[in-house]
């Protein structure tokens, strides 16, 4: 996204399904998808038929498909980012070049799945390789000796981090706790009549170490979507528009194997964060609050290190204190995160970040927020960020 993009285009509407973990609810996961996607079309006040894009997440459907179920007379730009859990993030960053360049007027982007109903992360091991985040790698390499899903594989670099740096259960617990405290605010989050304390969670199963039942995201169905256009389109549209200031997207090398890299804590993320802020013109200290894709609470410190808020290795005391709560310093998934309110493959995050910046998320509103940044994390480690401000 070459810096001439920067403030020129703009997520004008969102929209999200209810959130569950109810099998047999009998909707399916095109189903979810269009239920959130128009919901994003009738909150910026859009029919289907102005849409002309559509970037659907990667194996969860097409963008024809997704086209000829709303009506979308024509289509003029379709494309998937593949990139795991950094798709949503990395997408916004394509969808504004393809606006602002005149290849379509307005974009659509749902993501949207049966995670609890339909097939489960522990089912990892009967996936089809093309699907598998390390493709190949994971199969003949991880597998084998054990290494069968994510909390398995992302535990390594976890480990590493603990053993460089002193990082403790404890301050892992304190990531967990905040989450689960601003989901308590949230009406639709899963986890919302639960709260959580550092005893239930330094007590709870441990999955691969150093990862307890608490560290690791949720499992469940329902779907988020997002409508982006440019910034001269978002005036005449129904909402208040957020405007994305800056994004990026890369990889780690090598981007399937863990084990082998020369710096192993190295994402795509931290080649990604200093692009997408030269680009906006802002710094770390610029950000409000922050939308971390957390898949395991190791992770979002991880993230809070690699963009750049606090220094590689004092993110432990960094998540401590209330830092990263509402009201702290960097309040964190406001919406309670894939912890606690639901996983939906990082798109809520984005569509959090646009309720904070509008101004209307109710009792966990961060006071006076302008800008916000918003990250992914896919498959060994792939980073997407983008950086939002109020329009």
């Amino acid at each position: 996204m070459p810096t001439s993009l920067s403030d020129r285009a703009c997520i004008v509407g969102i929209g999200e399904t209810a959130y569950c973990r109810a099998p047999g609810s009998g909707k399916t996961q095109l189903g979810i998808q269009l239920e959130a996607s128009l919901a994003a079309l009738a909150d910026a006040g859009l029919s289907p038929r102005q849409l002309d894009g559509v970037m659907p997440f990667p194996n969860l459907g097409s963008a024809e498909e997704l086209a000829a179920n709303l009506g979308i007379a024509s289509l003029r730009f379709a494309t998937t980012v593949h990139m795991g859990g950094a798709a949503p993030v990395a997408s916004l960053r394509v969808a504004a070049a393809a606006v602002v360049s005149g290849l379509a007027d307005y974009v659509l982007l749902p993501a949207g799945w049966n995670g609890y109903s339909g097939r489960r992360a522990r089912e990892t091991v009967a996936m089809d390789v093309s699907s598998l985040p390390g493709g190949a790698i994971a199969r003949d390499y991880y597998m084998p000796y054990g290494l069968t899903a994510p909390p398995q594989w992302y535990a390594l670099i976890a480990r590493r981090h603990m053993h460089e740096f002193g990082t403790t259960p404890e301050q892992l617990g304190a990531i967990a706790i905040a989450m689960r405290k601003h989901a308590r605010l949230n009406p639709g989050a899963v986890m919302k009549d639960k709260a959580l304390t550092m005893d239930a969670y330094l007590a709870s199963p441990m999955i691969t170490a150093p990862y307890r039942l608490f560290d690791c995201c949720l499992e469940t169905d329902g779907a988020a979507a997002v409508v982006v256009t440019t910034k001269e389109r978002a005036r005449d549209l129904r909402r208040r528009p957020v405007s994305i200031l800056g994004a990026a997207a890369a990889q780690p090398y090598p981007a399937d194997e863990i084990t082998n890299r020369k710096d192993l804590f190295e994402t795509g993320l931290t080649i990604a964060a200093p692009r997408a802020f030269a680009m906006a013109g802002l710094t770390p200290a610029d950000i409000d609050f922050a939308e971390i894709y957390d898949c395991f609470t190791f992770e979002v410190l991880q993230q809070i290190e690699e963009t750049g808020f606090c220094g590689r290795g004092e993110g432990g005391g960094f998540v401590e204190g209330g830092t990263i709560e509402l009201g702290g310093a960097l309040p964190v998934n406001t919406h309670g995160g894939l912890l606690s309110e639901a996983h939906v493959l990082g798109m809520s995050h984005v569509t959090e970040a646009v309720r904070q910046l509008r101004g209307d998320a109710g009792e966990r509103q961060v006071a006076d927020a302008e800008t916000g940044v918003v990250t992914g994390w896919g498959d060994f480690g792939d980073g997407s960020i983008a950086i939002l401000r109020r329009g």
